[in-house]
């Protein structure tokens, strides 16, 4: 009887991928091929089928040690949403607003890492402008806590900067693919209400959370992730939990300069 991923014991050999690969076989399940992790987005997300299973994502944050700001947009087959928030961390303030649309009416996410996104409402506009070297986030909103919001930030992907991508493998019907993205060189600036808030090149960070799978019912999961400067050089954690477990494989890595170390035991989280 031939088994299953799900039967499989985990693999603690994380395999590392060198060259392109599809995420799904022709039937949209998890190809075999596709497992590992690699130090470059490698994974043509060829979503299909298991409706309404399917999950997409691109989750940005910006930080700097005075602000973040944060725009995502996702589509869950049944409903596309648009995420945005804005934290003060001098004073605590911290406002946020949520759009959705019904089916996703409208809205298209790419199957790789770089590509446009555009999610464009009445009531809140976000677009992520890629031309492959850098990122532009746009969003706009004329309600946002009560205030006016306009952003715009752009965040660059120097040459050769390593990134953490993985699939984790709960079975062959159920899969995710993951990208966290982190140290990467942000600016922009922030306009609500009356207040401009400036992220300063040198001082600000990008950090991308790419998704694309196809998703169990029930999930749990913690995440971590961090960009900053020690001592001069440039080092960022990516740290995750609760949706790895039994399955070989983690999402767990350090950046140092621009090179990635990869983890592969588990992390407990503890509260």
């Amino acid at each position: 009887m031939k088994r299953t991923l799900r039967e499989e014991p985990p693999v603690r050999d994380e395999r590392e991928l060198l060259a392109p690969v599809d995420l799904c076989d022709a039937r949209g399940n998890l190809s075999r091929a596709a497992l590992g992790w690699s130090r470059h987005p490698l994974h043509r997300c060829n979503l299909r089928g298991h409706w309404p299973r399917k999950k997409r994502w691109n989750y940005w944050a910006i930080t700097s040690d005075k602000y973040l700001f944060s725009a995502t947009v996702a589509h869950i087959d049944y409903l596309a949403l648009a995420s945005v928030y804005f934290l003060d961390f001098e004073t605590g303030r911290m406002v946020e607003q949520t759009v959705t649309k019904p089916l996703g009416l409208g809205v298209s996410l790419p199957e790789t890492v770089t590509g446009d996104i555009k999610f464009r409402d009445r009531q809140m506009r976000v677009s992520l402008a890629d031309s492959g070297s850098s990122v532009r986030i746009r969003a706009a909103s004329a309600r946002f806590g009560g205030a006016e919001l306009q952003a715009e930030l752009e965040v660059g992907r120097p040459a050769g900067h390593e990134t953490l991508n993985v699939v984790i493998p709960w079975g062959r019907d159920r899969f995710h693919f993951t990208s966290k993205q982190n140290c990467l060189p942000a600016s922009g600036t922030v306009r609500l209400g009356g207040g401009t808030y400036t992220f300063e090149p040198g001082n600000s960070f990008g950090c991308l959370d790419f998704g694309r799978g196809v998703w169990r019912y029930d999930c749990f999961w913690n995440w971590g992730a961090a960009s900053g400067v020690q001592a001069g050089r440039i080092v960022g954690l990516n740290l995750g939990g609760g949706w790895t477990g039994g399955t070989g494989m983690t999402e767990n890595g350090v950046c140092v300069d621009g090179r990635l170390s990869k983890i592969g035991e588990d992390l407990s989280f503890q509260y």
